[in-house]
């Protein structure tokens, strides 16, 4: 190694600030703190809408629900896990983006597949009343 490359390698391991296998920043205490107090906020509000039964409707409280439980995996994402377009040359988020679909198709499929055995196999009330 150069006498350059060595004083460069030196100054990054000195800062601790820059990753020099993904090229990315190092989390600072400022970051994880910003996380953390983003997750209680989203960990509260949904707690706080069902125990005051601030919404009339229980689906309206399930997709207010649904909706803080997405951001706070993103906020999870970026803060905790440091994942962005730019992490490991953008290959951890063609991962993401892959495991997304994969489990996207399972879960309708499977959710599909529920719905029409139920909608298929399970007698009616109508059906009933004429069996002896």
């Amino acid at each position: 190694m150069s006498a350059n490359a060595q004083a460069g390698h030196d100054a990054a391991h000195a800062g601790g600030h820059h990753d020099h296998e993904t090229g990315g920043a190092h989390a600072s205490l400022r970051g994880y703190l910003i996380g953390f107090g983003l997750s209680v906020v989203l960990t509260a509000i949904p707690f706080w809408l069902v125990m005051s039964g601030v919404l009339d409707s229980k689906q309206a409280t399930a997709i207010a629900i649904m909706v803080f439980a997405v951001v706070q995996i993103v906020v999870h994402m970026i803060f905790f896990l440091h994942m962005d377009a730019r992490s490991e040359g953008g290959w951890s988020m063609m991962a993401l983006i892959f495991t997304l679909i994969v489990v996207g198709i399972a879960m309708s499929g499977s959710l599909w597949v529920m719905f029409h055995l139920n909608a298929n196999m399970m007698p009616t009330m109508h059906d009933m009343s004429r069996v002896p």
